[in-house]
């Protein structure tokens, strides 16, 4: 059991929603954290049934005088349950911790999201600053940092079922798509867009989908959590910028256990992608739980300077360039150089796969382990 970064949202003493992708570590926590809390999960077929048919009966479900939480994990499964939950914080003054792996999901269906009377939280895979010394590079590029993914001795297995349950029981048995065949070979294919450009257009017609329905696709991923588009980053812009986002799925893991791999992939530019992936997953959690305010971009020129990460917010304007290489060159820093001739307000980071930090032209050129070890004070400015 590992420590989370996560600020207790318990402090606040006020109903609040817990989102997260399946697996992060938000029912573990919450059992921990709130053992004595009546928990009642939506994923039990019998009370989900219950509770569907007449969202009024969740009362009697609660004991006489309770003073305690009330979780309700899985809340997505019956979201009109929620004008239940908003009716007992009003009339009985009742604390409801709700978890669910979609608030954009329950947001597009139009249900009542509490109207402020909740907090929401999210919750991501570990970090490799809760990780501590159990954290190992290699193995966190392969295998991701979901808990379980890191608890079992078949990492590899676990991830492979992972992946097989979100489609049986996120996306078909939620009727988010009615043809499970065509969704599994867009999630591969798009699995060759991680950390790319996304061209819409080409997935379609690699996958062999109307353009329409992979839309539909990438959103789907989008509301469960599993993936995110990237923006490009163009306040003051004073270059041409390439205008479609790039694609990640949330964790290095899950990425390698979707990604079909062959005698014709080259394992340098999938660990390349791996480590691209688990800094982005790395600082979105960091950004969220020190609530340092960032928004998250990425840089390009239509001539093709790139930098990968761009952080903009009240503590400032961060870029970072990452590579797997254990040596780095002059060339490695161009996109910094640029992107800073630009912005000379930026403080330029370049992550690599070396062991020596070193100081060249106002950039910090740092060991990936290192940088993730210290991302904590590097977004907070410290």
């Amino acid at each position: 059991m590992y420590s989370r970064l996560q600020e207790s949202p318990l402090r606040q003493n006020s109903s609040f929603f817990l989102f997260g992708p399946r697996g992060t570590g938000k029912t573990t926590w919450l059992k921990t954290h709130c053992a004595d809390a009546l928990h009642l999960d939506l994923l039990d077929s019998s009370l989900y049934l219950d509770l569907s048919a007449r969202p009024g009966r969740l009362e009697n479900l609660i004991p006489p005088e309770w003073s305690d939480w009330i979780v309700l994990d899985e809340i997505q499964k019956i979201p009109a349950l929620l004008n239940e939950v908003h009716r007992l914080i009003e009339a009985r003054g009742y604390r409801f911790i709700m978890t669910g792996s979609s608030a954009r999901g329950l947001r597009k269906k139009g249900v009542n999201l509490l109207a402020g009377r909740a907090l929401t939280y999210n919750m991501f895979p570990l970090t490799a600053v809760e990780l501590g010394g159990d954290f190992d590079l290699d193995k966190s590029l392969q295998y991701g940092h979901l808990p379980l993914a890191l608890a079992t001795d078949a990492p590899d297995k676990f991830l492979s079922a992972y992946v097989r349950t979100y489609l049986r029981e996120e996306v078909q048995q939620e009727g988010l798509t009615r043809n499970l065949g065509n969704f599994s070979r867009f999630l591969e294919t798009a699995s060759f867009s991680q950390a790319s450009v996304l061209n819409i257009s080409e997935v379609a017609r690699e996958a062999g989908l109307s353009r329409k329905m992979v839309e539909s696709y990438f959103a789907i991923l989008e509301d469960l959590l599993l993936a995110i588009r990237l923006p490009v980053f163009s306040r003051r812009a004073r270059r041409r910028m390439v205008a479609h986002p790039k694609f990640y799925l949330f964790d290095a893991g899950v990425y390698r256990a979707i990604r079909p791999q062959g005698p014709l992939d080259s394992p340098a530019e999938v660990d390349g992608i791996s480590l691209e992936t688990l800094v982005f997953q790395e600082i979105c959690a960091i950004n969220h739980y020190l609530d340092c305010g960032y928004e998250i971009f990425y840089w390009r020129t239509s001539n093709g300077a790139e930098v990968d990460f761009i952080l903009y917010g009240p503590a400032g304007l961060l870029a970072f360039e990452v590579k797997r290489a254990r040596r780095w060159s002059q060339k490695d820093l161009s996109g910094l150089k640029s992107f800073v001739a630009d912005f000379p307000e930026a403080t330029g980071y370049f992550l690599y796969g070396g062991n020596r930090t070193e100081y060249h032209n106002g950039f910090t050129i740092m060991p990936v382990a290192e940088a993730l070890a210290r991302l904590p004070s590097l977004l907070k400015r410290e």
